[in-house]
Order: structure tokens, then sequence, then C-alpha cells
């Protein structure tokens, strides 16, 4: 018999801290919504303030909004010295917020806008905000993939930026791979400290608004084939949370849609390509991040921790 996970299956939230990043709309907002219908206290971590006001007041529950613009590293910098003014732990961290097949342009730091946005960007956060969560039993650090993590994906090291050429789907497929290198990678450095782990999901293909930079030639056929392969954002959220509140979840697990070629369904483990799974590249991507970025993770790669992640650019 299929398992059939759905909301109904969140555990009670009440008692826990949640920042979902891009929770003003589709997948950002399903999930942060459904984790308040739970009793969690949900911070909306988001570019546009007064959008994410709108979504805030749209949901039920201990909701409150926070400025976060991942183009920016000041701005990354900026929203994590404010939620940890006001927090005195998270439990749950979910890099939700992202962008697909942009035209080629850069984050205010220089980065091609797939890799800033959806990998560095949440990087810094993630090692800016980890020292809030690594004392809090059962806290997860949840980052959204894509399928597309397996289309022309590489980690270019000789041009990360896309300078010498562009390409739309490898630049995202580029970023996405980054994502699950670095939540496995993640989990290899909290293994040893016994309470905070990594998980990943990706919401297989769902109808928001992150494909409307679709390139033209793509974009009538997906508008004929949406009926049988895109689900709601509700649907697509559900991976994440599951990855985010189900008690059997485990550290460096990945989950997506159960149904066939993992584009639609109820969520499951799944698992991700051979290349997100290659440990040398997944240290250097590390250590290329830490310098791009300028923040320096509150664990090391044995497990120890070394106090807390630097708020200085380097």
């Amino acid at each position: 018999m299929t398992e059939k996970w759905t909301t109904a299956n969140i555990p009670d939230q009440r008692g826990r801290v949640a920042v979902v990043t891009g929770a003003n709309t589709g997948l950002g907002y399903e999930t942060a919504k459904a984790l308040a219908e739970r009793g969690a206290s949900v911070v909306l971590a988001v570019r546009n303030v007064e959008k994410g006001e709108q979504a805030a007041a749209r949901m039920t529950g201990d909701v409150s909004v926070q400025a976060l613009d991942l183009t920016s590293l000041d701005s990354v910098r900026a929203a994590a010295a404010a939620l940890r003014s006001r927090l005195d732990r998270i439990d749950l961290l979910i890099n939700n917020a992202g962008v697909m097949y942009t035209p080629k342009q850069t984050t205010r730091d220089g980065f091609e806008m797939q890799f800033g946005t959806n990998h560095l960007g949440h990087f810094a956060l993630t090692g800016l905000l980890l020292d809030l969560m690594l004392p809090v039993p059962g806290s997860r650090v949840v980052t959204v993939s894509s399928t597309g993590h397996r289309i022309r994906a590489a980690i270019h090291f000789d041009d990360l930026q896309w300078e010498q050429s562009y390409s739309r789907i490898g630049a995202y497929g580029q970023s996405k791979l980054a994502n699950l290198m670095f939540t496995y990678e993640l989990q290899r450095r909290l293994a040893a400290h016994g309470t905070t782990v990594a998980v990943a999901a990706h919401p297989g293909i769902s109808s928001t608004e992150l494909a409307r930079n679709t390139p033209a030639a793509l974009r009538l056929p997906i508008t004929w084939l949406a009926p049988l392969l895109t689900q709601a954002p509700a649907m697509g959220a559900l991976p994440t949370l599951r990855a985010a509140t189900d008690p059997t979840a485990i550290g460096g697990q990945y989950y997506g849609p159960g149904g066939r070629f993992e584009v639609k369904g109820h969520p499951r483990l799944v698992t991700s390509s051979p290349e997100s799974h290659e440990v040398a590249v997944q240290q250097r991507l590390w250590s290329v991040s830490e310098d791009l970025t300028g923040v320096n993770f509150p664990i090391e790669s044995s497990g120890r921790t070394s106090g807390s992640a630097n708020f200085e650019k380097n």
C-alpha cells in the first residue's frame, strides 16, 4: 500500500520556531501556512516586506515577517542579525526561496543570479543562523532543490559565475545541484554534533511564479502539458514539510513527489544524481562558498563546534 503523507501527518509544532525563506507566495507560502496552522511560530523571510505582510495576514497563528534579499550578502547579514536579536532559538530553517531560468544577470555582489540566490544566499544565511539551532534537539535545516539538478548540471569551478558563456538551464542546474551538495556536506559536518540535521526536498513540477522565466521555446509545450505535469503549490510543498517535520526523517535524506518521474504526488524518499554525492566536489564547493560569501560555519568538517559564524565579510 502506498503511503499518502499529507499535512494531517504533521506533528504538533507548538513551541517550535520556523524561518521560511520566500514565504510570501507559492511553495514557501504553503509551507509556512501549514507550519503555522500546526502551532509553530513562523517567520516569513521575504524580499518584499509588504507582500510578506499580506501573506502573513492570510495565515492563522503566530506569523511574523523579516526582510531578506538573498541577492545581497549585506541583506543576508542584516536579516541574520535581526533574527538573532529577536529569537533565542530556531527549530526549522527552510531554505525555500529561489529563481529559475533567469536571463543573464548578477546579484548585487556580482554572482550569477541563480547560483548567487539559490545557493550562496542560503549558504550564508544558514551559516549565520546555525548556532541558534545547534543547541535545539530535533532542529533541521531543509533546503529545497529540484529535479533540475540532473539536467546539464555540474559545478563549473572554472566559470562558476557563467562569465565565459551563459545557459539559463545549465546555470539553474548548477544552483540546484549545489543545494544538494550543500545539504550533504552540511549533514556530514553536523553528524558528530547530534542535534541539528540537514535534509533536502524537491517539489516536482508545481504551478508557481518560479517558472515565469521559462525560455519561450519551452513555454508553449509546458502550457499544453501543464494539467498532466503540474500540481498545486500545496501539494508541491509537501516534500518540504515532510523533510521538516516527519519524526522518522534523518539527516542527509531527500524527499520528493512519489508519482511517476517524481513530477507530482505525495512525498516519499527519493534519490539524487550520482554527481550530487561526490564528496570531493561537495567539500570544494563548501570551501569556495565560504570564500565567496565570507561566512564560516560554527562547525568544522569533523563536526566540532568552533564558535559563532562571523558577521564581517572577509
